[in-house]
């Protein structure tokens, strides 16, 4: 973590740390629970698990008797999807403040959340939306991410986000825009390489130039994932990051591409929906851990020059 000054809270960035537990070198997946028994056959092995904040909000149940047992034995992520921390109004304090609870109950290794909104007023969308990036909504999200860090006393991770359309009002890049926002709040980031190869592709532009300009060396997760080919009005060709199926030969090579600069950053197969049996899955993991294994001693040093 950077030790730049927070300007809201009055603390410095490096007031913040990643729990010992962190799980570098690590490859995991997204925890499905019709998964669990098929888990719990294989025993414990390397790897972590992420799950939704938003699936386990309620105080008990199935959900968390699940994630319970999991917990026992493997590390997880917390990930969350509607915070809105990209949106014009408050926080949900309420939403927030089961948030904070999860934190503390399940220690997980990473906390995430995404840069988008998904709020208007009273009214929740299923959907990440985009913003536009200017320095207004660049001091809007780092206000938020500064309260989030705040209320649950430790760094998150942002995540890209994967685009179908642009703003005119955008007065600077999204590369530059994140690695503003993690200047000026100490967060870590969490690079989606699907939906750096999503985004590249529905507005032309090139994937390897967004790479060699996002801050490398903030990143403190990878996600990897499926993603659906459509067509827009005009017949061209559009991609959904969809969640629901293997990960695209051309975003493995991506991939290996960041891990030669970053190391062995923890890396988490998402599929969400078209959920296949445990085994396709847990393949999808070993195949980010073959290449995960082949640097396992690149050092911080070299990291920091990657950036």
């Amino acid at each position: 973590m950077t030790s730049s000054f927070n300007q809201n809270t009055g603390l410095t960035a490096n007031t913040f740390r990643f729990p010992d537990h962190a799980i570098v070198g690590q490859a995991g997946t997204s925890f499905k629970h019709e998964h669990l028994p098929a888990i719990m056959a294989d025993g414990k092995s390397k790897g972590f698990f992420e799950v939704h904040a938003e699936n386990y909000m309620g105080a008990g149940g199935p959900p968390h008797r699940a994630l319970e047992t999991i917990r026992q034995d493997n590390p997880v992520s917390l990930h969350g999807v509607c915070m809105s921390i990209g949106g014009p109004q408050p926080l949900d304090r309420e939403h927030l403040g089961r948030f904070k609870s999860l934190v503390e109950r399940y220690e997980p290794a990473l906390v995430s959340e995404h840069l988008a909104w998904s709020t208007h007023e009273n009214t929740f969308f299923n959907d990440l939306l985009p913003l536009p990036y200017t320095n207004e909504t660049l001091s809007r999200v780092c206000a938020h991410i500064d309260e989030v860090q705040e209320e649950i006393g430790r760094p998150i991770l942002l995540e890209n986000p994967s685009t179908y359309v642009m703003f005119r009002e955008s007065t600077m890049s999204e590369t530059d825009f994140i690695r503003a926002i993690a200047r000026m709040t100490g967060c870590g980031l969490l690079l989606d390489v699907n939906n750096v190869f999503v985004s590249a592709t529905n507005h032309g532009f090139s994937a390897l130039d967004y790479l060699s300009n996002f801050p490398l060396a903030k990143v403190g997760e990878i996600h990897l994932a499926g993603h659906a080919e459509q067509a827009d009005d005009e017949g061209e060709l559009l991609l959904i990051d969809s969640h629901d199926g293997p990960v695209a030969n051309a975003v493995w090579k991506l991939y290996e591409i960041v891990i030669q600069k970053c190391g062995p950053v923890p890396t988490l197969i998402e599929w969400d929906s078209n959920i296949p049996d445990w085994p396709v899955l847990k393949a999808e993991a070993t195949a980010a851990q073959r290449i995960l294994d082949q640097y396992v001693g690149f050092s911080s040093l070299d990291k920091n020059h990657a950036a």
